[in-house]
């Protein structure tokens, strides 16, 4: 109990005393309660009243319909603490919600809260919610972030009662999942909780103010990942048992008895998941075993996400069958016996035969029609499927022009690129930083646009300015036979272009003359091969349409290109 994480718990600050008790009235440090709060909105601090720091800056005098860079207006002031304040507020160049940290520029940690957030900007996991810019300007500093309206914290769905044991698993999985390959990139959070992981309507959980957060609370550890790795414990825990695993009452939830220690979630409720009961206590406990029984603990997200994954599987609960809904089960009345089977009605009685010449004659007459019928149909059925196999054959000789080798050579060999740029007909790239995961040759990494909302034509742009994607580089004038290109989601309207054999740097779209294919919806995948090869310096992946994101909204992305050629 002892050496049990401050980040865990809730209580790391600058000063290292525990933070103040959760406010009884529901207010939040900037006297705005709860449930005026939108769900995405509320901040991981909304157990907290701390107070400010003595000495340090005070926070920008802004109000709602403050207009920060000609583009983000403030709508409502979500929290004010500790010398920074958040807002929810409007980029009017999109058309979309987002969320922004101000702080001023002479704050005692600003330089620190732009490293941290240009840091988890690079990182581009969709498991987490996103850092969109990090901006120096007017003596201020602020730090826009995705809003998640339509996501509810673990907090909230901890106020209605435990999650189903499916429902925890898929918690803890994906979390420590996410927060494995975030430390594998420098990155901690550091102030884990309840209101910090969010779960969407597709069943994915997001964490929202890695790296950022502990910016701009000042925290500091020598252990990040026993500590992210601790905090992650917590929230199984208290997902399994509505409880926080110690004694201090957080994040809405009542602590352990005192003077008890830590007891075992399924020592605390009935009906606990065994599995994940002791997954809970490895992760909190970090000196010695667990209660129940001798495992090593678990001291990184990366060993807590294995043991997760080496329990046996967990089904989803089965779905309630109401009491009034009959099924093909139901017999009738409880401990009635069955009714006698019904005797099966006695078969009608065959029509006379028709007497004579006449029946005879009728008789001739419908086989002869139906010779005649059946004789039609099969010709129709051949002459179809003899057009079919026309078609088919005629579709193939197309295909093998526009994008096989005739020859039976192949496509060509991978040629090397030079460099990566982002094609974007806005004033500046959206992700500059991320363009270089498309030529890492990592299947982990992409570069992906930004969440536009309402149209999948990146948000029903003015057609100047649709589209975006990445000019790769190959360094000088090669003959291109051919692109194979890893998508980062199935269902983007993808075509590639080729700059002309004498451009130098293109940067629109018209210095692309030449088609290597035209645009189609694509998979997982484009392959294309060239019976002619091209020859150019530059290729243009062009995205013009973008799929549905489960959190809502449209995006794309590119993961991974080759560009194949002959030497």
């Amino acid at each position: 109990m002892a050496d049990r994480s401050t980040a865990a718990v809730g209580v790391a600050n600058e000063g290292g005393e525990p933070p103040p008790a959760v406010q009884q009235d529901g207010a939040t440090p900037d006297e705005t309660t709860d449930q005026d709060i939108p769900q995405d909105a509320r901040d991981e601090t909304q157990d907290e009243t701390a107070e400010q720091h003595q000495g340090e800056s005070k926070p920008p005098e802004l109000h709602s319909g403050h207009k920060l860079a000609r583009r983000y207006q403030l709508e409502e002031c979500v929290t004010r603490l500790d010398g920074f304040s958040s807002w929810r507020a409007v980029d009017e160049k999109l058309r979309r919600a987002v969320g922004i940290h101000l702080l001023p520029s002479d704050h005692a940690r600003a330089r620190q809260v732009l490293a941290a957030a240009r840091s988890a900007a690079l990182l581009g996991d969709p498991r987490f919610v996103q850092v969109l810019d990090a901006v120096e300007e007017n003596d201020l500093v602020y730090v826009i972030h995705e809003w998640l309206p339509d996501a509810t914290a673990l907090s909230d769905s901890l106020a209605a009662g435990p999650l189903e044991p499916h429902d925890a698993y898929q918690m803890v999985s994906q979390v420590s999942q996410a927060m494995a390959a975030a430390h594998r990139e420098g990155l901690a959070h550091l102030r884990l909780s309840p209101g910090s992981v969010l779960r969407t309507s597709s069943g994915q959980y997001r964490i929202r103010g890695l790296a950022v957060t502990a910016a701009l609370r000042g925290l500091k550890s020598e252990r990040p990942q026993r500590e992210d790795t601790q905090a992650i414990g917590a929230l199984l825990y208290a997902s399994l048992t509505r409880r926080w695993p110690y004694e201090e009452n957080a994040y809405g939830l009542t602590g352990l008895p005192k003077d008890v220690g830590l007891v075992a979630p399924d020592q605390v409720r009935a009906g606990v998941h065994r599995g994940l009961s002791e997954i809970a206590m490895r992760a909190l406990v970090n000196e010695g075993a667990t209660a129940s029984r001798e495992e090593s603990p678990c001291t990184t997200p990366e060993e807590l996400a294995r043991a997760v994954a080496g329990l046996p599987r967990i089904r989803p609960p089965e779905p309630d069958i109401s009491p009034y809904q009959r099924t093909t089960y139901q017999q009738g009345p409880y401990r009635q016996a069955p009714a006698a089977p019904r005797p099966a009605p006695a078969p009608p009685a065959a029509p006379p035969a028709l007497p004579g010449r006449t029946g005879k004659a009728l008789k001739w007459a419908v086989s002869a029609l139906l010779i005649v019928a059946l004789g039609l149909g099969s010709w129709q059925l051949a002459d179809t499927l003899m057009g079919r196999e026309a078609q088919s054959k005629d579709d193939t000789g197309t295909s093998q022009r526009a994008g096989q080798d005739p020859t039976g050579t192949g496509p060509g060999t991978p040629l090397a690129i030079s460099s990566a740029s982002e094609f974007s007909p806005l004033d500046k790239p959206t992700w500059p930083d991320k363009v270089r995961f498309t030529i890492d040759g990592k299947a982990d990494t992409a570069w992906t646009t930004s969440n536009y909302k309402g149209q999948s034509n990146f948000g029903n742009l003015p057609k100047r300015i649709q589209g975006s994607g990445i000019v790769v580089d190959l360094g000088s004038r090669r003959k291109v036979t051919g692109v194979d290109v890893t998508m980062w989601a199935p269902g983007q309207t993808v075509e590639v272009l080729a700059a002309a054999p004498d451009a130098s740097q293109p940067t629109a779209l018209a210095a692309f003359p030449q088609r290597i294919s035209a645009a189609s919806k694509a998979g997982s995948t484009v392959k294309v091969t060239l019976a002619v090869p091209v020859e150019t310096r530059y290729v243009l992946i062009h995205i013009t349409d973008l799929p549905p994101e489960s959190v809502g909204g449209f995006r794309g992305g590119i993961t991974e290109i080759k560009v194949l050629g002959t030497s």
